[in-house]
């Protein structure tokens, strides 16, 4: 009887370490995969702007629109210079954009990059714009092109 005891023994001894290392060879394996971490999406994180995706809205009386971006640099305390992929939007048209010049304060914007206005029923392709008089009127500077339909 003891021989049956001794042979248990041996095989449970066996099989823990059996499980003991397979979790060793997962730890290693886990580690390996993770220090391999692609650089591209390092490089994303080590971008130098104040605000990543920023979202503000210029309010007045009769609509709203909305400003987003992928990113923002504070110029100073009232300026933030809005880049890559800026989007105006409202329920009556959109801006396209890659830099801004928003001002919380006066809720204005400015910008001196080729922009693209779409409305229903119009498209306007510009050098620049300024939107001011809380988003009520804007100008297009430059070369601009005017598509009507």
């Amino acid at each position: 009887m003891n021989f049956f005891l001794y042979i248990n023994r041996n095989f449970i001894i066996l099989i823990g370490a059996c499980i003991v290392l397979f979790f060793c060879i997962i730890i290693v394996y886990k580690q390996i995969t993770i220090g391999s971490v692609d650089l591209k999406t390092s490089k994303l994180n080590l971008s130098n702007a104040d605000i990543y995706e920023p979202k503000f809205a210029i309010n007045n009386e009769s609509k709203k629109i909305f400003i987003t971006a992928n990113e923002g640099n504070f110029l100073n305390r009232n300026e933030i210079l809005l880049q890559d992929n800026v989007r105006f939007k409202s329920n009556e048209f959109s801006i396209e954009t890659n830099k801004v010049i928003f001002n919380r304060n006066k809720q204005t914007a400015k910008s001196d990059s080729k922009s693209l206005f779409t409305s229903k029923n119009t498209k306007i392709s510009s050098d620049g714009f300024d939107i001011y008089d809380k988003g009520n009127k804007i100008i297009f500077y430059g070369k601009s092109v005017i598509i009507l339909k």
